[in-house]
C-alpha cells in the first residue's frame, strides 16, 4: 500500500465520522445523555461522603430520580447520605420587607444503581467486529516505535492509557475493542506527549477516537455510532473535530500504513 492510498482511506473514514456526527446524536446516546444528565454534580464534600458509605458506588441519583428512570430502589436498601442545599426566604426589614434568598443545608438520602432494580441503563455504542492479524500487527507497530505495550497498572475504570513511551491496556477485551483502544492510546502516543499538544482535554479525546474509528474503519470493523457517541460524551463536537482534521488525517495514515508493511514516520513522538 502506497501513502496516498492510505490517505484516501482515511479521508474516506474522517467523511463519515464527520457525517455522523452532523446527523446528531443517536437515539441511543440520547438517551444515555438524558440520564447522566439526571445525575448531579456533586462536591468533594458529597463524594467523600459517597466513597466512605459505599466505596463501590458508580452512578447515584434520589429515590424519584431514580423512579423516573424506571428503576426503583429494592426494599431494606439503606440510602447513602449526602448534604443538599436548600433555598429559604427571609424578610430583611432593612430593605423595604423584601424577602432575600438564605441558603440552608440539609442531609440528604441517594442510591447507587446497584441498589435499584428496573430499566437497563443505556450505554454507548461499541466496536464490533474482528480485527484478526491486524492486532498482532498493530502490537508491532507500537513496540516499532519503541514504546513499551503492556497490561499493568491501569486506573480504575480506564480500558487503557498512554504515558508518554508506554501504552498499557487492560487485559481480557475482546479483539475489536483491544484493537480501537490500543490505536486510540498510540494517537495519544504520536500526537499528545510533545510541546505542541492541545491544552484541551476534548480536543485531545477528539483528536485520539478520531483517529480510532478512521483506522478501524480502515481494516473494515463495525465501529457503528462508536465514535460519535464517545466524542460527544467527552463535550466534543464537529467543531472540533474539523480543527483537528489535519492532525487526525496525518496520525490515522501512518498507522494504515504501517498496519500494511509501511513504516510510520516517528516525528509525532514526545
Amino acid at each position: 500500500m502506497k501513502a496516498e492510498q492510505a490517505k484516501k482511506i482515511a479521508d474516506r473514514a474522517l467523511e463519515q465520522l464527520a457525517a455522523a456526527l452532523e446527523s446528531g446524536r443517536s437515539e441511543e446516546l440520547t438517551r444515555y445523555l438524558s440520564m447522566l444528565a439526571k445525575f448531579h454534580r456533586y462536591s468533594v464534600g458529597n463524594v467523600l461522603l459517597i466513597l466512605s458509605q459505599m466505596p463501590d458506588a458508580t452512578h447515584v441519583a434520589g429515590f424519584n430520580t431514580w423512579r423516573k428512570m424506571g428503576r426503583f430502589v429494592k426494599k431494606g436498601e439503606k440510602g447513602i447520605v449526602i448534604i443538599a442545599p436548600m433555598v429559604m426566604r427571609q424578610k430583611d426589614e432593612s430593605a423595604d420587607d423584601r424577602d432575600r434568598p438564605i441558603i440552608r443545608f440539609r442531609a440528604v438520602y441517594v442510591f447507587d444503581v446497584s441498589q435499584t432494580e428496573g430499566d437497563p441503563l443505556p450505554e454507548p455504542a461499541s466496536v464490533g467486529g474482528d480485527p484478526g492479524e491486524h492486532l498482532d500487527r498493530l502490537r508491532r507497530v507500537v513496540t516499532g516505535l519503541g514504546i513499551v505495550l503492556d497490561q499493568d497498572d491501569l486506573p480504575m475504570g480506564a480500558d487503557g492509557v498512554s504515558r508518554g513511551g508506554r501504552i498499557s491496556i487492560r487485559a481480557g477485551l475482546k479483539p475489536a475493542h483491544e484493537f480501537s483502544v490500543t490505536v486510540h492510546e498510540l494517537a495519544h502516543e504520536l500526537l499528545h506527549h510533545g510541546d505542541d499538544r492541545p491544552g484541551s482535554k476534548t480536543v485531545r479525546e477528539t483528536e485520539a477516537e478520531a483517529v480510532a474509528f478512521v483506522v478501524c474503519q480502515a481494516i473494515g470493523l463495525d465501529s457503528g455510532t462508536a465514535a460519535s457517541d464517545y466524542i460527544h460524551l467527552y463535550r466534543g463536537d464537529t467543531e472540533t473535530l474539523t480543527e483537528s482534521l489535519e492532525r487526525i488525517q496525518r496520525t490515522a495514515t501512518e498507522i494504515i500504513a504501517a498496519l500494511h508493511g509501511v513504516a510510520v514516520e516517528p516525528s509525532h513522538t514526545a
